[in-house]
């Protein structure tokens, strides 16, 4: 039986494990790649690509597609730092993160607000940027995407808040107006963390 828990070595970090979540339609993959090229020269500044147990074509982010068994058997092998299931997929983050944050490093991930307590007890320096928009605006966004009836996300919106729940160190990130705002907002919060660790030293 596959384990849940975090891989025994993710616990003597120096640098800080950033984890971005939020609801469908926020916004969070395209702020996430914006960031990543933003970032693209510095060493210090590493974005995930996750494991996936999801075609490779599937559109959306790069990830490495493995099957159900491939993962299973990455799983007991300890290649994962963290990894859950949400929506009928497994999701892996690639325990090769603990090198770079061993170094100081920032290392920045796709979460999921319910997989946030694993990443808590793999990682001891968490930040989580939970990106958001107005409920009009994440409606707008998603049935746009046509992949939904109206009534359907307004019944999937209704459903749970929009924020964070637990003992996290979290920061709001509102994306409901301009790409390019929420861009330097993302950028700034990175940026933040990045004199955290400085000043830490």
């Amino acid at each position: 039986m596959m384990s849940h828990e975090p891989h025994p070595g993710a616990g003597a970090e120096h640098g800080i494990m950033v984890v971005v979540v939020g609801p469908s339609g926020a916004g969070k993959d395209t702020l996430m790649n914006l960031a990543a090229r933003h970032f693209d020269h510095r060493e210090d500044v590493h974005f995930v690509r996750r494991v996936i147990t999801r075609n490779g074509d599937a559109g959306g982010e790069d990830h490495l597609a493995v099957s159900d068994a491939g993962f299973a058997s990455m799983e007991q092998a300890g290649s994962f730092a963290v990894w859950w299931e949400a929506h009928g997929l497994k999701y892996g983050i690639p325990a090769e993160v603990s090198v770079s944050l061993a170094k100081g490093h920032i290392v920045v991930a796709n979460g999921s607000r319910s997989a946030l307590h694993r990443f808590k007890a793999a990682f001891p320096r968490l930040k989580v940027i939970n990106v958001t928009a107005r409920p009009e605006v994440l409606a707008g966004r998603l049935e746009a995407r046509g992949r939904e009836t109206h009534e359907d996300i307004m019944a999937r919106l209704a459903r749970g808040p929009l924020t964070v729940r637990g003992d996290y160190d979290v920061v709001e990130l509102d994306n409901s107006g301009s790409l390019e705002e929420a861009k330097r907002k993302m950028i700034d919060i990175l940026d933040g963390f990045l004199k955290e660790i400085v000043w830490k030293k």
